[in-house]
């Protein structure tokens, strides 16, 4: 299966500088690193991540910025953490990529309006296109877009699968119609339906059975509280990269669920037999396979970690620094953060910096601290509003998903 969108759709074709490819060599950009100060994993992880930024972006995202990601694969490009800025919104030009299966065919989105969805399990089920749905209802909503195995590469027993670090996550800006506003005007949801059922439109391989393949997730139908059928991301119709003409978007829970190419929103009496919902992104016991008796991969947890100073910038100079980050609640506010230098021994609470842009944002945080020589272990640990504090360890899984510990998520610097 390729990749064979070419240039149909770049958000900013005038801005993005695409077609830029990283020039540096291995060596330079180790050493520009500052591999001295790591320690064994991190250093792993450099020498990792230089060979993985070496590759030149996929044609279907070539207009994104390359100095700002990781090309893991064709289908799996992260965030660099050096990348994130001070800014809260993630440009499109460097949001990761997690894509399931190929897109479909670049026609759609040169028609946008004309994408039509099924919508189901209410009073008065309707097909209705991009146009139909405009006219409906309009909200616009921040929210932390993570793949559900962002961290997994900071699990010490490596699972299989992409090696994310921190850069499988953004805070995006969407807009489109609500899913409540939309449900009432076909007469209300059906009566004792659980559910909320997503189908993507992505174009199934053939020669396989459909539900191997299909990319369809089911959720708590209370989860359309705050849902939407999107159009707009970033102030800027969603790319097809990015899951456009319509995705459907689900803020507090993880990216497999936020459905690409949506063609079909269905409320349902039981999860889809999918076999990405039956066995795929459950939280099973190390060594298992999934099961549906296992916890599904939906909401997510409170989470933050740092991205300023970082090992991949080299030594750090002793004296006067700030610490930066990033920290979400899942499904609620952060309420605050706290920054240690010390590994955790002890903790100071972070300034919240910029504006509150919703339960469902990231908030950035600063800490100015005075940092002597040596070797530092920086961290980072966020509360809720509702007194959730991110845990200390990881939940083992077979997947290596739901990473929000964050003793992985410490970083150790060298200071000079």
């Amino acid at each position: 299966m390729s990749y064979i969108l070419e240039n149909a759709d770049r958000p900013n074709p005038i801005t993005n500088p695409n077609r830029r490819r990283l020039l540096a060599g291995s060596t330079a950009a180790m050493a520009a690193a500052g591999l001295a100060g790591f320690t064994r994993s991190a250093m792993a992880q450099a020498v990792a991540d230089t060979a993985i930024a070496a590759k030149p972006l996929p044609a279907y995202v070539n207009w994104k910025n390359p100095e700002s990601m990781i090309v893991h694969t064709a289908s799996t490009l992260e965030t660099k953490r050096s990348a994130f800025g001070t800014s809260i919104v993630t440009p499109t030009s460097q949001l990761y990529i997690r894509n399931n299966l190929p897109a479909p065919d670049a026609s759609v989105v040169a028609d946008r309006d004309g994408w039509q969805v099924v919508i189901e399990g209410v009073k008065n089920p309707r097909t209705l296109s991009v146009k139909d749905l405009k006219s409906m209802g309009l909200e616009t909503m921040a929210m932390v877009l993570q793949c559900s195995g962002n961290g997994r590469g900071l699990f010490p027993n490596k699972p299989s699968g992409t090696p994310w670090q921190v850069g499988a996550a953004g805070c995006v800006v969407w807009s489109g119609v609500p899913v409540r506003v939309l449900t009432e005007a076909l007469g209300g949801i059906i009566d004792g339906m659980q559910y909320m059922t997503g189908t993507g439109g992505e174009k199934l391989p053939e020669g396989l059975d459909p539900k191997s393949v299909i990319v369809e997730r089911s959720v708590p139908a209370k989860a359309m509280a705050d849902a939407m059928l999107a159009w707009e991301m970033n102030g800027e119709p969603i790319p097809l990269a990015h899951g456009g003409p319509l995705r459907l978007i689900v803020p507090g829970y993880t990216g497999v669920n936020n459905i690409k190419y949506i063609k079909r929103l269905a409320f349902t009496a039981a999860q889809t037999d999918a076999a990405i919902q039956k066995t795929g992104y459950r939280i099973s016991p190390p060594g298992q396979k999934g099961d549906p008796s296992h916890p599904s991969v939906w909401e997510m947890s409170p989470k933050s970690w740092i991205n300023s100073p970082a090992p991949e910038t080299g030594a750090v100079s002793a004296g006067r620094a700030q610490i930066k980050g990033v920290a979400f609640g899942g499904l609620n506010a952060v309420k605050s953060v706290e920054v240690s230098v010390d590994g955790g021994k002890t903790w100071k609470t972070a300034r919240l910096v910029g504006p509150d842009l919703g339960r469902y944002a990231w908030r950035q945080f600063v800490l100015p601290v005075k940092l002597e020589p040596g070797t530092h272990t920086i961290a980072c640990v966020v509360t809720d509003s509702r007194g959730n504090r991110q845990p200390e360890g990881r939940v083992e899984n077979t997947g290596g998903y739901n990473n929000n510990s964050w003793r992985d998520h410490a970083l150790t610097i060298t200071v000079v």
